[in-house]
């Protein structure tokens, strides 16, 4: 568990960095690249709600951003792949794209209306196809090979069996 928690920091120390050093520079329309977000999801799904929860300081204490907004959205983002892991194990055949499309949408969404409650105006249609689409598809595409890499970090324990023994 600790070792977990380890691997888990310092992967997502360096995709902290990344995105905010690279990705940051990386722009479709209005729409960047969220690494961040996508290993935050893929640990969560892989490690369940309290793993994906914790996770949320990491991006405002490199980017220097307003502090707790991309927090929040985060660790909010994090908790919910995390159930959303417990609950799609075996179920689901795509797992990560489904997370991270539910991810990005609700993080861009969250983003706005805060954003609009600071005070930052943006019109609809450049929210929505000029940031929140470009984002999603940059997203989706990055959400295979973060989450092939957090299935090699974070490798799946099989399930305790259970037998049911029948009183006689």
């Amino acid at each position: 568990m600790t070792l977990d928690a380890l691997k888990a920091g310092v992967l997502l120390l360096f995709a902290a960095l990344v995105q905010v050093s690279i990705t940051s520079n990386i722009q479709v329309a209005s729409g960047h690249p969220d690494v961040l977000l996508v290993l935050v999801i893929a640990v969560a799904l892989l490690r369940g709600p309290a793993f994906g929860a914790a996770a949320g300081l990491v991006l405002d204490i490199a980017s220097f951003q307003t502090l707790g907004l991309t927090s929040l959205l985060l660790t909010l983002a994090g908790y919910f792949a995390g159930r959303l892991g417990e609950v799609t194990r075996k179920s689901s055949a795509h797992p990560s794209l489904i997370a991270v499309s539910i991810g990005t949408i609700g993080v861009g969404l969250g983003s706005a209306v805060v954003h609009f409650m600071l005070g930052e105006t943006v019109s609809a249609s450049e929210f929505f196809v000029g940031m929140l689409l470009p984002t999603l598809a940059l997203n989706l595409l990055l959400a295979y090979p973060l989450y092939g890499l957090c299935r090699r970090i974070f490798p799946v324990s099989p399930r305790e069996r259970r037998e049911v023994v029948p009183v006689v």
